[in-house]
């Protein structure tokens, strides 16, 4: 075996250290079937003296009675290892091979061209940085080569090397290239975006594989060796957000108590504050520890125990997180699922979803839409068979910590497991942060309902609903103090909607008290509690395509952030009416104040009379002035007409209406 390095024979230390500071790419090949990938890989480490006299040995031998290219020495038998694949002549299983040059080190994964087996294609590609998506020069694109060229875009893969392979099929011919890389470029503009680089190549002969081919002359790019030498791996890893599942709770002591994993992605370094989810509770790093030594940071994909400053309730399956920086927290969101069991996919049925070290118990709760391979396009399906891809909306018992899985690989993936067999039948991808409450909107004494958690699961689409009421479906919230004009502002504000065409409702405070919340006194916590109860059908209000006009005195700035975190924050507009209070006092409508005069005036309280209002927001405690609003009113200063016509000029700057 060939060394890059000669100090390998002068000085084993140095060469060991030269080797360790080496980048690692990880890759894998994919395509169709006998596309070539297994012979490339063999090429690959054939040319750059990477196998062993031994194995070459043994290669040269096993080419006689199990090879396929007449005599030659087969250097797929390198990576097709199994006695099924030798004799068929296929891959079946993923092949890991490592090698290494002067400059990086590799793992690369052969994965299987059939479609039967697209599922192990995706297990190869999960955690790889760069794919060789090869075709071969005679059939050209295949619908295999759609479907894994998807699939590695699915997965975050941003580097991918379009090799057209067995140009000595086809006499080298330039033409016959340019017209295979048209027809994968029109493909893959529908893609999600990867950089693409095209090689002409033949894997058997060894053209372009790790030296120039003197056969193609017309080509002026590198070999596909310095390829993979140059090519940037690291835009894909997210270095920005801390994210830490926890596998192991570490207690070999009374003295210590570790919390193991692997970085999923980002920067810790001691001192840093962090928030423990789903509990929400605080603390800092104390130490950061691994197999011999305590470090002062760590970056993903490391391996570490954590150590933290204050006793906190920390199990496995639990993430640690930036506080300034953390990850969505829901119970339901959307997600691109590739299929990967001969069973057909059952919306409805339960199924187990791990997500980093935590499962759960779950569903597929609707399928969106099925992935038309050829197309791309998205089309309305009952279910999803093997190897195909599918949009769907998942469910899940108790909330899981993730993020968009094309802005951070390490915590937006799952499976999704038989329940009665054990078996992975899918692999997913969350598509969207949007579906749940952020954990940083959460407070951290107990959690909020998941954004979406009453969303509307049916097949007319939330789409669909606007485009059939021409408007987006919204939450206006009216605030304010008793007597500020907001239930006359709402009733209003839907009398004008009403008349121009559009679908509206009012949420009451009042209203709501004389059903949902009736069991609630009028304190600050009281109302709180109103309000997030409320905050939840206006929720589903929105969902179901209407505006809602919703009117509560929300007293306290955490009642309404929590109130905008259900409803969610790019859907909810803050309205404060914030007239004199001089002049709520005197317009009194549910004779709050007049009550509440009186009650001092005889001296009572609500603990010696339930039936007498005391607590009035403004007057026996502080309102707290919202922070954030969209619109700020006077309704002393301005009619009504006025108002409306503010909210309606908010609603056409916001493209609501």
């Amino acid at each position: 075996m060939s060394h890059q390095s000669e100090l390998i024979s002068t000085d084993i230390d140095a060469y060991l250290a030269q080797h360790e500071r080496k980048e690692l790419l990880r890759l894998l090949t994919c395509g169709s079937v006998d596309d070539g990938k297994s012979t490339l890989i063999g090429r690959l480490l054939h040319d750059s003296k990477m196998i062993y006299e031994d194995q070459l040995a043994a290669i040269e031998k096993d080419s006689v009675k199990s090879g396929t290219t007449g005599g030659r020495i087969d250097l797929a038998l390198l990576v097709d290892g199994l006695q099924a694949e030798r004799e068929q002549g296929i891959t079946i299983d993923v092949a890991y091979r490592y090698f290494s040059t002067a400059k990086r080190k590799f793992i690369i994964a052969d994965t299987p061209g059939h479609e039967q087996y697209t599922r192990n294609m995706a297990t190869g590609a999960s955690s790889c940085d760069l794919a060789i998506i090869l075709i071969d020069a005679r059939h050209g694109v295949q619908t295999q080569t759609r479907r894994h060229s998807y699939i590695a875009s699915l997965l975050g893969i941003k580097q991918l090397i379009v090799a057209i392979n067995k140009m000595d099929l086809v006499d080298y011919s330039e033409a016959r290239f340019e017209e295979i890389k048209a027809d994968y470029q029109a493909f893959s503009a529908s893609l999600p975006r990867a950089e693409f680089h095209f090689l002409p190549l033949s894997a058997l002969e060894g053209d372009n594989v790790v030296t120039q081919s003197t056969q193609m002359p017309w080509f002026e790019g590198a070999p596909l060796m310095s390829l993979l030498e140059q090519i940037p791996i690291n835009a894909s890893r997210n270095l920005s957000d801390f994210r830490f599942p926890v596998q192991l709770v570490n207690r070999p002591n009374l003295n210590f108590r570790g919390y193991c994993g692997t970085i999923a992605s980002g920067v810790v370094r001691k001192g840093d504050l962090v928030t423990a989810l789903p509990s929400g509770r605080h603390s800092r790093i104390k130490s950061i520890v691994t197999y011999d030594e305590e470090i002062e940071q760590a970056f993903a994909p490391m391996a570490v125990t954590l150590t933290l400053e204050d006793e906190i309730d920390v199990s496995r399956g639990d993430m640690l997180a930036h506080s300034d920086n953390l990850p969505t927290l829901a119970n339901q969101f959307e997600a691109d699922l590739v299929w990967m069991a001969d069973a057909t996919m059952r919306p409805g049925t339960d199924y187990d979803i791990k997500m980093g070290a935590k499962t759960v118990n779950g569903r597929i709760k609707t399928l969106r839409s099925r992935v038309d391979i050829n197309t791309l396009q998205q089309h309305p399906a009952p279910s999803l068979a093997l190897n195909e891809i599918g949009r769907v909306e998942l469910q899940v018992d108790h909330a899981l910590c993730f993020d968009d899985y094309q802005s951070n690989r390490g915590a937006g993936n799952f499976i999704v497991i038989d329940k009665l067999t054990n078996v992975t039948v899918g692999a997913g991808m969350v598509s969207s942060s949007e579906s749940g409450v952020n954990s940083s909107e959460l407070a951290t004494d107990h959690d909020l309902p998941a954004k979406g958690s009453h969303s509307h699961s049916t097949y007319v689409t939330q789409d669909e609903r606007a485009a059939r009421f021409g408007q987006r479906p919204v939450t206006l919230l009216f605030i304010g103090v008793s007597g500020s004009g907001k239930s006359t502002l709402a009733h209003a504000v839907e009398r004008e909607l009403f008349e121009k065409g559009h679908a509206s409702t009012v949420l009451d405070g009042k209203t709501m008290r004389q059903g949902i919340s009736s069991d609630l006194d009028h304190s600050a916590a009281g109302r709180a509690e109103n309000l997030r109860r409320s905050a939840n059908i206006a929720r589903f209000v929105n969902d179901s395509g209407l505006i809602c006009c919703a009117a509560f005195v929300a007293p306290t700035e955490h009642s309404r952030s929590q109130a905008r975190a259900i409803i969610g924050a790019a859907d909810c507009y803050v309205i404060y009416l914030n007239p004199p209070l001089e002049v709520c006092q005197a317009r009194d409508p549910s004779g709050l104040y007049s009550a509440y005069t009186a009650a001092q005036e005889q001296g009572r309280s609500a603990a010696a009379d339930p039936a007498t209002i005391t607590d009035v927001p403004g007057v026996s405690f502080p309102y707290e002035p919202p922070t954030d609003v969209a619109l700020e009113l006077d309704t002393e200063a301005l009619s009504q007409a006025d108002c409306v016509r503010q909210i309606w000029q908010l609603l056409r700057a916001e493209a609501v209406i």
